[in-house]
């Protein structure tokens, strides 16, 4: 979609959602990755799995769902084959990013401290009490993986998530050098 394309990845609750719609709200093409490219499958080979029932009730549960998300790497290499845009930004988590990263022009990591994390996920689940982290199976999860950093890209430019939407999302377009592409 972009002659350049960036992927934009962070830990639950780190606002890859909010980052997302403010870029399409700005002009620029956006890939809600996690609603537009997600399902439930394999990582190693992308083989579609079986569909859990929300919320995840176990932490064993809440580990299945989230080790299994992940994108469709032909979708996403399509996608970035298509050189219509001038640059793209591609906006989620996906647990086979090792697939398709070396696609991407730049990576950038989305984080969030602890407390800001848990008052986004309980402001998320206020609203819809079966989104991801409703449960204590799924906050626990989502602290763990926020502790450990697992199954996020390590070699990104790190953003501080914490700053106000606008700020975060004129830092991406700063590093990215996107807002002086025509």
């Amino acid at each position: 979609m972009g002659r350049r394309n960036y992927l934009i990845q962070g830990g639950s609750g780190t606002g890859k959602t909010a980052v997302c719609t403010e870029l399409r709200r700005r002009g620029y093409q956006a890939i809600h990755g996690d609603r537009e490219l997600a399902y439930r499958g394999d990582p190693e080979t992308g083989t579609p799995t079986a569909t859990f029932s929300k919320p995840a009730a176990t932490f064993t549960q809440a580990h299945d769902i989230s080790a299994h998300h992940i994108w469709d790497v032909e979708k996403v290499r399509a996608l970035v084959a298509n050189q219509d845009e001038a640059v793209t930004f591609f906006c989620g988590g996906s647990r086979n990013f090792a697939k398709f990263i070396d696609l991407f022009d730049g990576v950038f990591v989305l984080e969030v401290d602890l407390d800001t994390l848990n008052r986004r996920i309980d402001e998320r689940v206020a609203l819809d009490p079966t989104d991801w982290g409703g449960t204590p199976a799924e906050r626990e999860l989502i602290a763990r993986s926020h502790h450990t950093k697992e199954d996020i890209p390590n070699n990104g430019i790190i953003i501080d998530a914490t700053a106000p939407l606008a700020r975060v999302v004129d830092e991406i377009l700063r590093q990215s050098d996107a807002h002086n592409t025509p």
